[in-house]
């Protein structure tokens, strides 16, 4: 009888757990068992990894294998366990020496041929590793990118079974270098595109100061998915921290870029409106995947025709606008990933799109129009901070040569108006407007006694709700931080109850 263990990593969201992959060739009939709730994915590799090792110049033992991959409870599924099973079987047959791989983290999906394909939620599992004491890690040569912003940890990319039996039986470390990355600054869609829209353009920076949620509504073709497009550009970059979260969401759901590490360049997510809740929020019957919203984390998530989305998506997005994060439950248990983004909702004014209140021709009656925008539930637009309603270009606007107010120059008033708030929040738990405690509002952080005294009053008369309350407060030092004043007045409340409580047409 021989016995032999390697360790991997089993994902459950972004928290990696150490699984032990252990080997048993025994005598018998020949066979083999895969133990320890493997997937159908799991469940193939048997035909993978025997291929891979008869390819690769090693044989296939002609006993009865068992493989056991603990701990039993934990559900375990994909194709990166090959590599390491290929690995614990050729170190049960003497192929390659015991304790080889003791304090190493193995795995990789394997080809018929022996080559080693990528998987998907590399960078997380390499975080978990790290964080429980590995300091070595055999990786897909496709996967060893993501790998790069980790520099306490020691990878090995490889792109061959040989390669790995080469590296265990006398240290040999393939000869590879990282795939060439394109060093130039990846070019942002650019405000000065945008002709007129200056209430627009104000809302648009107010949502990147304060981290505020936005609602655009206006007829078809006034440039509302111009607008949202780019806002990436004028919020400030991902810190390191903020990069490395970001970018192992997105190894999990598949869609890793290098850039986004090296960039730090918000995420940018616009699915289209037919998408599913489940899709939105993430799920899945196997596999908990992250949705749209976590896709989105750190960035923008931008929906545009919003009325039209199926009943119920929107409201998905309830919960994580409140928490930021997103908890996905299922029978095999709960996943939480971060869902921290700017929400953009983009609609018409109408079902056909040309109402603006002034006679222009519109073909609704007022029932259809009221039916329409009650398709966004009351519940999620009291959760929207500003609303902004975008007008058709007027002749002069269209006809200027003038070029409008770039990014780079709103995204450095931005910049000064967080570097404001950050100063005022040091030694708190946040650092956004829209992120201040509803307790602090009414002792800490609080208007002066005229803003305050109208907001009391609105409240008084129903016109608020206790969240829209505190969030036109928020709002305000936003409009506050924007103009450098030092606490918000009547003006900036005022202005801040504007762009919160409806849109004029």
């Amino acid at each position: 009888m021989a016995l032999a263990k390697v360790r991997s990593i089993a994902l459950e969201g972004l928290q990696g757990e150490i699984v032990d992959i252990e080997v048993d060739i025994s005598d018998g009939l020949p066979g083999y068992v895969l133990l320890g709730l493997p997937d159908t994915a799991l469940l193939e590799s048997k035909e993978r990894v025997r291929s891979a090792i008869q390819n690769s110049g090693a044989t296939w033992p002609n006993k009865r294998v068992t493989v056991s991959l603990s701990p039993a409870w934990l559900h375990k599924g994909g194709s990166g366990f090959d590599l390491p099973i290929a690995v614990a079987l050729l170190m049960a047959q003497g192929v390659l020496p015991e304790e080889s791989a003791n304090r190493m983290i193995i795995m990789g999906e394997l080809s018929l041929d022996g080559s080693v394909r990528p998987i998907r939620g590399v960078l997380p599992s390499l975080i978990s590793a790290l964080q429980q004491g590995f300091s070595e890690a055999v990786i897909p040569l496709g996967n060893w990118v993501e790998s790069t912003s980790l520099n306490s940890l020691k990878t090995i990319p490889v792109s061959h079974l040989r390669e790995v039996i080469a590296f265990l039986v006398n240290g040999e470390v393939p000869d590879v270098q990282l795939p060439l990355i394109e060093s130039n600054e990846e070019v942002l869609p650019d405000l000065s595109e945008v002709v007129g829209q200056a209430a627009a353009k104000f809302a648009l920076e107010l949502t990147a100061i304060g981290g505020h949620h936005l609602l655009l509504i206006g007829p078809p073709g006034t440039g509302k998915t111009m607008l949202a497009e780019r806002l990436p550009s004028i919020l400030p970059s991902l810190s390191d921290e903020e990069a490395l979260e970001v970018a192992a969401i997105h190894s999990v759901a598949g869609i890793f870029d290098p850039r986004t590490l090296r960039n730090g360049t918000p995420p940018y997510l616009a699915p289209h409106h037919t998408t599913t809740a489940t899709a939105m929020v993430g799920g899945g019957s196997q596999a908990i995947k992250p949705g749209a919203c976590s896709i989105a984390h750190g960035g923008v998530l931008f929906i545009d025709e919003a009325p039209e989305c199926a009943s119920g998506v929107l409201d998905s997005l309830r919960q994580p606008l409140e928490s930021g994060s997103v908890s996905i439950s299922r029978a095999r248990g709960t996943v939480t990933y971060p869902a921290n983004f700017l929400l953009v909702l983009a609609a018409n004014p109408c079902p056909c799109g040309r109402f603006n209140g002034r006679g222009r021709a519109c073909t609704c009656s007022s029932v259809q129009i009221r039916r329409y925008m009650q398709k966004l539930s009351g519940p999620l637009l009291d959760r929207i901070d500003i609303k902004s309603y975008v007008e058709v270009p007027s002749r002069v606007e269209m006809a200027s040569t003038e070029v409008g107010e770039s990014s780079s120059e709103v995204r450095r008033r931005v910049l000064l108006a967080r570097e404001i708030a950050h100063e005022r929040f040091k030694g708190e738990s946040w650092s956004l407007n829209s992120k201040i405690p509803a307790n602090q509002l009414r002792h800490k952080y609080k208007a002066n006694r005229e803003g305050m005294s109208f907001l009391h009053a609105e409240l008084d008369h129903e016109r608020l709700s206790a969240r829209g309350f505190h969030k036109v407060l928020r709002l305000a030092w936003s409009v506050a931080d924007r103009e450098g004043v030092q606490v918000p007045g009547l003006n900036e409340v005022e202005t801040a109850y504007r762009l919160r409580e409806g849109v004029t047409i």
